[in-house]
């Protein structure tokens, strides 16, 4: 015989309605059971009655497993809402970022030639010897890439001169 879809609804039938309790209760507190042996799980199950009857089942100490839960749930809700303290912190970092921003973009700008007229004698060397470092550095990728591309066309003439002498024997 198959058994039908139960409906998950209140049984309105008191004798029906205990007998399922007891036996789903049964076989609830079976499956914890179960999960914690066969998965090494810290299992802990608290069922009250319809009559206030304490059913339970816990794999280790029922007390250390809710002290685990309770400073677990604490943690959780702690690092949800951020302290003011924290808030400070995240507000000073922000406003070092903003001004690193600025500096940068300041900088930036005059690399590109734009805003030096406030700029001293010193700072324009300062910036002639940065450009003058990156105008090097580029080169020198520059001539890294030709060497590169000039080995590559080697080989492809050598390849092509064997082809060739292939193709005039036969």
């Amino acid at each position: 015989m198959v058994r039908g879809k139960t409906q998950m609804r209140r049984i309105e039938n008191a004798t029906s309605r205990q007998v399922t309790f007891s036996k789903r209760r049964n076989g609830l507190l079976k499956k914890a059971f179960e999960l914690s042996v066969l998965c090494d799980a810290e299992v802990a199950v608290i069922i009250f009655s319809p009559r206030g009857k304490l059913s339970e089942f816990a794999s280790s100490s029922m007390q250390e497993t809710i002290e685990r839960y309770l400073k677990h749930t604490k943690d959780t809700r702690n690092k949800q809402q951020p302290t003011e303290q924290n808030m400070q912190h995240l507000k000073h970092e922000a406003a070092n970022m903003v001004k690193k921003i600025e500096l940068l973009e300041v900088s930036k700008r005059k690399l590109l030639g734009e805003g030096l007229a406030s700029c001293t004698l010193e700072e324009l060397q300062q910036i002639e010897r940065q450009l003058e470092k990156s105008v090097s550095n580029i080169r020198a990728r520059k001539n890294q890439v030709f060497n590169e591309q000039i080995a590559q066309l080697k080989e492809k003439v050598s390849v092509i001169k064997i082809c060739f002498s292939v193709w005039e024997k036969s």
